[in-house]
């Protein structure tokens, strides 16, 4: 699984450098026999974003993506819609949405986001969002979980106490929109699976088999 993420974020040409970060033996040792890039990092860190930003304490960039190892179906595509915001030098932070299938709007697996119209970030959650009272059959977003960082807003990242939505909804995101940080959220017509279960890796080897 890890192979193909990482043949997919290698096959964009707007990053300059794939790194593997991770805090297991095991994964590293994975790394090292297929002479794929790896750092050791704490296993105390919280988040992805906090992973991100140890490797950053070595490697200087202006813009780090933060790339899950658990998102096989992962797309260059994906990688150069997460950039594009960049061109707006007031943009911080950026992450992805796709349309919301119907089975995942009640899903508290699936984040759901609602944005401004400039695509903004107003709030993720596990719950569904916007709460279609009058039955007018809004559209939905599904978040998806990559992200890229300008460096001055990775840095602060780790200064900024866990907030309360975060810790309440379990979604690292949060603290950024409760520190008054933006994120910019760029729409894909690629939807993902990231694999947190047996019969989600069941359902992305299917599909993995379908398109090789």
């Amino acid at each position: 699984m890890l192979a193909w993420v990482f043949e997919a974020a290698s096959a964009c040409p707007q990053l300059d450098r794939v790194l593997i970060a991770t805090d297991s033996e095991e994964v590293a040792e994975l790394c090292y026999r297929n002479q794929w890039p790896v750092q050791l990092t704490s296993p105390d860190l919280a988040s992805g974003t906090d992973r991100v930003h140890a490797v950053a304490q070595q490697i200087d960039a202006d813009i780090y993506v933060n790339i899950q190892g658990d998102e096989p179906l992962l797309k260059p595509q994906h990688l150069t819609a997460l950039l594009r915001p960049f061109a707006q030098p007031h943009v911080e932070v950026s992450t992805l949405k796709v349309l919301c299938t119907a089975e995942n709007i009640h899903n508290p697996n699936a984040v759901k986001v609602v944005t401004a119209a400039d695509g903004r970030a107003l709030y993720f959650s596990r719950a569904t969002i916007p709460y279609d009272r009058d039955g007018a059959s809004p559209q939905y977003w599904k978040h998806i979980g990559l992200y890229a960082y300008r460096r001055q807003t990775l840095m602060r990242f780790p200064t900024l106490p866990p907030s309360t939505l975060e810790q309440t909804e379990r979604l690292e995101q949060l603290r950024f929109l409760e520190n008054n940080i933006s994120l910019y959220v760029e729409p894909t017509e690629f939807d993902t699976i990231g694999v947190d279960t047996e019969e989600d890796l069941k359902r992305v080897e299917a599909l993995l088999l379908q398109s090789s």
